[in-house]
């Protein structure tokens, strides 16, 4: 893959084969994150549990101190009192049944997080095909099958994000903007990363973390060092 010119200089910047101290990471990230635009740090752990049993998989979600600096809408499916609840906490779609056919058919899909209540799930599950693919659905452990709507509502614009092994065992999850300061991308990754670390499976044999990277969006990946990550 032919990379641009200020990838290539970014490149040099720092040694590719070293593993950083996170401080020292998040700065080189930064300066490295020249896009037009207010790019994402993004961080990626291979670990070494096998998703495919069910007691090695991990999904979880945290609330970043700083959020994620970016506006997340949410779709929350209920009925009832809690749709005027839903609304009133600030939810940006709230529906039931009628949605269906609107992101089945329509394709509809303008919304970053769905939240529903449990007794709505028979309704969101014939929407599985389209909203697991894309990890929309709603699952008890990230707190997005909840009665308590307005709660996860206000987690969720508060800088919720939800972290998960994808079919290769890696966790990938953003970790801020470049906009940020390295003290609130600092913050942001040690709740992150505490987060991760309680979430090791028990039954796991050998090491948890066997690699981790710190990103940004077009930016070149710098590697942490895992030893001090698992500390």
């Amino acid at each position: 893959m032919k990379r641009g010119k200020k990838y290539q200089e970014a490149a040099k910047s720092y040694d590719k084969a070293a593993q950083y101290d996170v401080a020292e990471a998040i700065s080189i990230v930064k300066k490295n994150a020249t896009a037009k635009f207010d790019e994402t740090i993004e961080l990626h752990i291979r670990t070494g549990c096998d998703g495919r049993h069910a007691e090695q998989q991990i999904r979880g979600a945290v609330v970043l101190p700083h959020g994620t600096g970016k506006e997340v809408k949410v779709l929350v499916f209920a009925k009832g009192v809690k749709l005027d609840e839903a609304q009133a906490a600030g939810a940006d779609f709230v529906g039931g049944e009628e949605l269906i056919p609107k992101i089945q058919n329509e394709g509809w899909l303008d919304f970053d997080v769905v939240v529903a209540t449990p007794d709505m799930m028979g309704v969101v599950g014939r929407l599985g095909r389209v909203l697991g693919p894309k990890g929309l659905m709603p699952n008890p452990k990230a707190g997005t099958v909840t009665m308590d709507v307005a709660k996860a509502i206000a987690d969720i614009k508060a800088g919720k994000i939800e972290y998960r092994l994808d079919k290769t065992n890696i966790i990938h999850v953003p970790v801020g903007k470049a906009s940020f300061t390295e003290e609130q991308l600092s913050d942001n990754f040690q709740t992150l990363l505490g987060a991760i670390n309680k979430a090791k499976p028990s039954s796991l044999k050998g090491q948890y973390l066997r690699s981790a990277t710190l990103t940004s969006t077009m930016g070149p990946g710098v590697r942490l060092n895992v030893t001090k990550l698992m500390s």
